[in-house]
């Protein structure tokens, strides 16, 4: 089996600088520190920094989660956090962290500051993730979460100042139809794209290495946006096999691509909330036979005949680090010349 190792992948600076804040408030900060959700959608992650004494309150609504911490220290996940929640963390008179992405708190600002200007905000995400349940609370009745057309069917909004925007962890595939369907509606809507540049770079990367390789093996969290998507646009896109893998096990689909006949070949993407060690634990240590496979952003090995995911191989990443613009590539041009003012 050949293994293609996609480029770019690994952690954002969001993940980063998430997880130096967490490290560096557990090392210096006495008595109990929790994390209020997944500090980032990965359960390995996840698992590590509990195993450093931060505990864990996960409650599908973080302002009902907080009143299961008593005291101590609360740590803000990268997916943001309400202006709700921040407040009653201090009437709880917790020490609250915020470790929110650089390009969600920006998100944050945008939708506030155009709440504050009277518009009337329609916000494209996913609904019972964090990031959109964070952003919505910028300005709730002003903030319109939308997913799919009928949800925007369904708007009836009054008065010339309308926007869009979207969360940071979705793509300029999963967004460019939604927001021409409200500009339809809304001619008059400004579009601010926030889309993040390191998701939609990863995602044009699988996409175009799908060319490539007989199978894309996506390693990640089914709770992380970045995963999901991942998979979804090279199935839609690169119209090739695509897997997320989460867990030490051989899966099923490897056995049928060892039975295929040829020497495909397996390409490797490992998605922002993916630890490199993962990563790492997903390559062959034997000659190479059958499929050409893609890894990305987390990724699993095959070592002999048995599939694993090294908890050691994440710990450091040497990937690059995207600051600045939010898009990048040919998918973020198109976007932003269908969606230039006055379009």
């Amino acid at each position: 089996m050949e293994v293609v190792r996609i480029t770019p992948r690994g952690y954002c600076h969001g993940v980063v600088d998430a997880f130096r804040i967490a490290k560096k408030i557990r090392e210096e900060t006495p008595g109990p520190v929790h994390m209020l959700g997944m500090l980032v959608h990965n359960t390995h992650a996840t698992d590590d920094l509990q195993a450093q004494g931060i505990a864990l309150v996960d409650p599908p609504d973080r302002l009902a989660g907080l009143n299961q911490i008593k005291e101590g220290t609360v740590i803000f996940t990268a997916h943001g956090v309400s202006p709700q929640v921040k407040q009653r963390a201090a009437e709880l008179g917790l020490n609250a962290i915020d470790a929110t992405c650089s390009d969600v708190v920006r998100t944050h600002e945008l939708v506030a500051d155009l709440a504050r200007k009277g518009y009337e905000v329609v916000y494209i995400g996913r609904k019972g993730h964090p990031e959109p349940e964070g952003v919505v609370g910028e300005a709730p009745g002003k903030v319109h979460l939308v997913q799919e057309p009928e949800d925007i069917d369904a708007l009836d909004l009054q008065g010339d100042r309308i926007a869009v925007t979207c969360q940071t962890t979705l793509s300029v595939w999963d967004t460019e139809d939604l927001i021409g369907r409200v500009k339809s509606r809304y001619p008059q809507a400004e579009v601010h794209n926030e889309i993040c540049r390191a998701t939609q770079e990863r995602q044009e990367a699988a996409v175009e290495a799908a060319k490539e390789v007989d199978v894309v093996i996506v390693v990640g969290s089914p709770r992380s946006s970045n995963s999901l998507r991942l998979v979804e646009v090279v199935k839609k896109l690169g119209q090739k096999p695509a897997y997320l893998v989460d867990r030490r096990a051989r899966p099923a689909w490897a056995d049928r691509a060892y039975a295929r006949a040829g020497r495909p070949r397996r390409g490797a993407n490992r998605l922002r909330p993916t630890r490199r060690p993962t990563a790492r634990a997903v390559r062959p240590a034997r000659p190479a036979r059958g499929p050409r496979r893609g890894l990305a952003e987390g990724s699993q090995e095959s070592r002999g005949d048995q599939w694993c995911l090294d908890p050691v191989a994440a710990h450091t990443s040497r990937d690059r680090i995207h600051r600045g613009p939010r898009t990048a590539g040919l998918a973020a041009s198109r976007f932003a010349s269908r969606f230039a003012a006055g379009a």
